[in-house]
């Protein structure tokens, strides 16, 4: 059963009003039709396009989909409905109420086989990626559009941006990644080679086959219509099933990096789009590497980097925020002569303990062209951290599904600031074929207690975190730097049990400044980082575990290790220290 486009018209809470065209009909290239909302200013003219394609649910409301959020943007951000009703905020897109009002069109579309558009759902995929290309050239062409379409969203609908760039749709001006992961194998999937299976089942489950096309159990009801939000068709489970991909079998049955990842992953060379990156410390396990290495990679001369602080869900909504978000489009969608070309390439906010930021650092690349890179090695015997190595080769053996072993740094003489990625090098040893690092680094003030950050989806965040699976240790030498190494992951190369391997950990970006009588700890195991003491979900790492039993089977990585310090063994953790 067909779904009738409807139009709509709705007060502005500022003046004015806006037009909703609901479920018009978009056609892709090989003849399906895709439903679209299409938000625009109630006037005529012709004024650019904001797009976002995904499978979340165009006409699902942020209350419904995610009432976590919800709650914490009315918590945290009271100024945001200063600005707007929110009464069509939909998950990690952009409200059409403080655009519109601009003049600027919002397209929110529901990707195939989700919502309202019927068809075989496969996200992430190469025939998702086609059927954006061919919404952008579709949009760009319209009556209403002055020609120029660009991309915005956050997470998912930041993601695939990248993909899209690089596939150069001739009316795709500029794109807007807000913390939005970029490689499909390193950022999304697996960590290190881990499979981050906490998050993708729980994503798979409840994000995404919920609000699967037909799905009659759909819980989401449609802001307007407040009907079924999987539109009117009735699919049985057979019939759902048939109508899309297995994910999580998929990649379970790609454990190293291939065709599969590569053609979910982006040309960087080929994008020379203008983008604004916005990255946030609050995406560790998912998005926050890959954000960052987006902004590095691409080819554009006209790219800019914001590295900030908090949850990027709530952020990308603040009124500061969408300023800035606005600045950059009118300059590139409008053709505005504004002073966006002025603005620092690069933006660093430098947390405190106390969860605020103590400044924003302006520069022209990452990492900081000021970053002093100053090795800290372990002595495993003592389990601290020294400028110089111990002269005494040790080894400290523990239980890989342990609390693992611990590494302080001396209390602080002096404050001192850090800004960027981390990397440890470790020695190691295991007594099976295999082993899985998890390095979390942890903050304490001068009163030993720890100090935590408030991210996405963890509310007591460490400072940062880095995985790695030892049989995938090989790293490609032309890709890697001081700072950040780059694993194959192309190959297994099992361990001798007891033989002692050299390895790189890639720690994910940090900030925090540490005043005199602080300490860091660096923490090495076998599983993921969890306050035991806490209850509930999230007691550390939020949702991000590697904890899938096919992935980690109990007979391999279920075993004794050993951290390896000394001269002969000089193991350490590299920190991004900045004036």
């Amino acid at each position: 059963m067909s779904i009738a486009a409807t139009t709509h018209e709705f007060k502005l809470k500022s003046t004015g009003s806006m037009i909703l065209d609901k479920d018009i009909d978009i056609p892709v290239r090989d003849g399906t039709v895709l439903k679209g909302n299409l938000f625009k200013p109630n006037k005529t003219g012709q004024f650019p396009v904001l797009l976002s394609l995904g499978p979340y649910g165009k006409d699902v409301h942020l209350s419904e989909f995610m009432p976590g959020a919800w709650e914490e943007l009315k918590k945290r951000c009271p100024e945001i409905f200063e600005h707007s009703s929110c009464t069509h905020l939909v998950f990690e897109t952009a409200d059409p109420e403080v655009w519109v009002k601009d003049d600027y069109i919002v397209l929110k579309v529901d990707s195939r086989g989700s919502g309202k558009s019927a068809g075989f759902l496969d996200v992430n995929s190469p025939a998702e990626f086609k059927d954006l290309y061919d919404v952008i050239e579709w949009a760009g062409v319209q009556n209403w559009c002055n020609g120029r379409v660009g991309l915005l969203g956050i997470s998912y609908y930041a993601a695939g941006q990248w993909m899209i760039a690089s596939m150069k749709p001739p009316h795709l001006s500029a794109i807007l990644p807000w913390q939005g992961a970029s490689d499909f194998y390193r950022d999304r999937s697996r960590q290190g080679g881990i499979f981050g299976s906490g998050f993708a089942v729980r994503w798979w489950n409840r994000s995404v086959l919920r609000n699967q096309f037909g799905n009659v159990e759909c819980p989401f009801k449609d802001i307007v219509t407040q009907a079924r939000n999987t539109g009117p068709t009735e699919l049985s489970k057979e019939e759902l099933e048939r109508n899309r991909v297995d994910y999580i079998a998929n990649i379970l049955d790609n454990p190293l990096d291939g065709p599969f990842y590569r053609e979910r992953s982006p040309r960087f060379e080929n994008i020379d789009l203008p983008a604004l990156v916005v990255a946030n410390y609050g995406g560790l396990g998912l998005h926050l590497r890959g954000t960052i290495e987006g902004f590095n990679q691409i080819a554009s001369e006209q790219k800019w980097l914001k590295v900030q602080s908090g949850s990027y869900f709530l952020t990308f909504l603040q009124p500061q925020n969408v300023a800035i978000q606005k600045r950059f489009f009118d300059h590139y969608l409008k053709k505005l002569d504004n002073d966006w070309p002025q603005e620092p390439k690069v933006e660093v906010a430098i947390r405190s303990i106390d969860d605020k930021v103590v400044r924003q650092v302006h520069d022209q690349t990452w990492p900081l062209q000021a970053t002093k890179w100053t090795k800290y090695y372990l002595d495993v015997g003592a389990g601290v951290l020294l400028k110089t190595p111990s002269p005494e080769s040790s080894f400290i053996e523990y239980e890989a599904m342990g609390e693992g072993a611990h590494f302080t740094l001396p209390d602080l003489k002096t404050h001192i600031e850090m800004a960027g990625p981390a990397v440890a090098k470790l020695f190691v040893s295991s007594l099976t074929q295999d082993m899985d690092l998890f390095v979390t680094l942890r903050a304490f003030n001068s009163k030993h207690e720890e100090v935590t950050f408030f991210g996405a989806t963890e509310p007591k965040s460490p400072v940062s975190m880095g995985w790695l699976r030892v049989s995938q240790r090989k790293i490609d030498p032309q890709k890697t730097r001081e700072f950040r190494p780059f694993h194959t992951h192309d190959e297994t190369q099992a361990l001798e049990p007891g033989k002692i391997y050299e390895v790189d950990v890639e720690i994910w970006p940090m900030s925090l400044a540490l005043p005199e009588g602080c300490t860091l700890v660096m923490t090495v195991s076998g599983r993921d980082f969890e306050r035991l003491e806490e209850t509930g979900e999230q007691r550390g790492s939020g949702w991000f575990l590697h904890n899938h039993p096919k992935d980690r089977p109990k007979d391999v990585f279920d075993s004794t290790c050993r951290i390896y310090s000394g001269k002969e063994w000089p193991s350490y953790v590299l920190l991004p220290l900045v004036e």
